[in-house]
C-alpha cells in the first residue's frame, strides 16, 4: 500500500510539469504562427502598397548612399542642410541630364527593333537549321489545336489600353516616385543626427542606449559605405565598357555604358543581359563574325575583373552574399516591385545581413546569407572586440 501511495504522490506532483510543458509547447506554436501571419501580411502591405513605400525605400537608400559626404562636408563646417540640398540637386541634374543625353539613342534603338530582329535572325540562320524541325512541329499542333474547337465557339478578347496611355501613366507615376524619393531623402540627410537622438531617447537604462546608438550607427556606417562603394564601381564599369565599345566602334557606346552601370546592380543577370544586348548588336553593325564577338568579349573581360577582383577587394568578403541568397532576394523583389525591386534588391539584402550580425539570436540568420564558410566566419567573430561581439 506504501508503494501505491508513493507512486499516486509522484503522479500528482509530474501532472502540473506536463501540463506546464503543454501550455509551453502551446504558446511556441502560437508565436510561430503569429510570426508566419506578421510574414504574410507584410508582404501583401509591400505588394499592394508599393506605390507609397517604395518611394520610401529608395530615399532611405539614397540618404545612406550620400550620407558619407555630408559628414566630410559637416567636418569641414558645411551644414546638413546646404550639403545635402547640393547634393540631392547634383542627383537629380544628373538623372536629368543623362536621360535627356540618351534619350535620342534609346528611342532609335527601339525603333529600330524590328530590323534589328530581322538582322539578328539572318545572321543567325545556319544555327537555326536543327531547330527548325522543331518550330515547324510546334506549329502543326497549334493549327490542330485551333481545328478542333467548335466551330460555334467565340473568342473572347479583352482591349488593352492604348500604348501612348499607358506610357503616360508610367511617366506620371514614375515622375511621382522620383519626386517622393528626392524629397524625402533630402529632409533625411538635412536631419542630421536627429534619429539618432530619437533612438536614444527611447530607451530607459543608460547600457540599453549605448547598445542601440552602436548597433544604429555600425549598420549606418557599414551600410552607407557599401552602397556609396558600389555607386562607384558601378559607374566606372559603365565608363569602362563605354570607352572600349566606342573605341571598338560600337553605335551608341554611351548608352551600353549606362546601361551596364546600371544592370551591374543585378549580380549576375544584369551583366548576363548586358553582354547578350551588346552581342546582339555587335552581330548586326559588323562584317565579320570574329570581330563582331570582340565587343561582347571585351564586356565578358570588364565584368570578370569587376566581379572578381575589384569589388571584393574594395568592399571586402565580410560583406559578400552568397549566390543563393542573391538569386532568391532578386526574384522576391523583382515579383514584388518589378525592376526597381530587382536594383534594390542586393542593398537591401546587405542591409539585412548585417543587422543580422549585430544581434546574437540571428547571427545563424547572417550567417547563412554570407559567402564564407562557418570557419573563417568563426574565425573572424573571435577577432572581434568583446564588446561588438555582444551587442546583441
Amino acid at each position: 500500500m506504501a508503494e501505491v501511495q508513493i507512486a499516486k504522490t509522484a503522479a500528482q506532483a509530474e501532472a502540473p510539469d506536463n501540463e506546464l510543458g503543454r501550455i509551453h509547447a502551446d504558446t511556441r506554436l502560437m508565436r510561430k504562427l503569429l510570426i508566419c501571419m506578421f510574414i504574410l501580411a507584410t508582404i501583401y502591405a509591400l505588394y499592394f502598397g508599393r506605390d507609397f513605400v517604395m518611394p520610401v525605400v529608395l530615399a532611405f537608400l539614397l540618404a545612406l548612399m550620400l550620407t558619407p559626404i555630408v559628414r566630410f562636408f559637416r567636418k569641414r563646417g558645411v551644414p546638413e542642410g546646404i550639403s545635402a540640398t547640393l547634393l540631392v540637386l547634383a542627383s537629380v541634374f544628373a538623372i536629368v541630364s543623362a536621360g535627356y543625353f540618351l534619350s535620342g539613342p534609346a528611342t532609335d534603338l527601339v525603333n529600330r527593333a524590328p530590323e534589328i530582329g530581322q538582322r539578328i535572325s539572318e545572321r543567325l540562320a545556319e544555327f537555326r537549321y536543327p531547330f527548325q524541325r522543331v518550330m515547324e512541329v510546334s506549329q502543326q499542333v497549334e493549327k490542330v489545336t485551333e481545328t478542333t474547337q467548335e466551330p460555334g465557339v467565340q473568342r473572347v478578347v479583352v482591349a488593352q489600353p492604348g500604348i501612348v496611355s499607358q506610357a503616360a501613366g508610367n511617366v506620371l507615376s514614375g515622375a511621382t516616385t522620383a519626386a517622393i524619393t528626392f524629397v524625402l531623402s533630402l529632409f533625411l540627410l538635412a536631419s542630421g543626427t536627429m534619429f539618432y537622438e530619437k533612438i536614444v531617447q527611447s530607451f530607459a537604462r543608460l547600457s540599453e542606449k549605448k547598445r542601440a546608438l552602436r548597433i544604429v550607427y555600425d549598420v549606418e556606417r557599414e551600410i552607407s559605405r557599401y552602397l556609396l562603394t558600389v555607386a562607384i564601381i558601378n559607374a566606372g564599369l559603365g565608363t569602362a565598357i563605354g570607352l572600349g565599345l566606342w573605341a571598338l566602334g560600337m553605335p551608341n557606346p554611351a548608352v551600353w555604358g549606362v546601361a551596364a552601370a546600371a544592370l551591374n546592380f543585378l549580380p549576375y543577370v544584369g551583366a548576363l543581359a548586358t553582354i547578350v544586348l551588346v552581342a546582339c548588336i555587335s552581330l548586326i553593325t559588323f562584317d565579320t563574325l570574329s570581330y563582331a564577338l570582340l565587343a561582347p568579349a571585351f564586356v565578358i573581360i570588364c565584368n570578370v575583373i569587376e566581379g572578381q577582383f575589384i569589388t571584393p577587394l574594395v568592399v571586402g568578403r565580410r560583406l559578400e552574399i552568397n549566390a543563393v541568397a542573391i538569386f532568391i532576394a532578386v526574384a522576391f523583389w523583382s515579383w514584388l516591385w518589378g525592376f526597381v525591386g530587382a536594383l534594390i534588391a542586393v542593398p537591401l539584402l546587405v542591409m539585412f545581413k548585417v543587422f543580422c550580425d549585430h544581434f546574437e539570436s540571428w547571427k545563424h540568420v547572417g550567417n547563412f546569407l554570407s559567402a564564407e564558410n562557418q570557419s573563417s566566419a568563426d574565425s573572424e567573430a573571435t577577432s572581434e572586440p568583446a564588446d561588438a561581439r555582444t551587442a546583441g
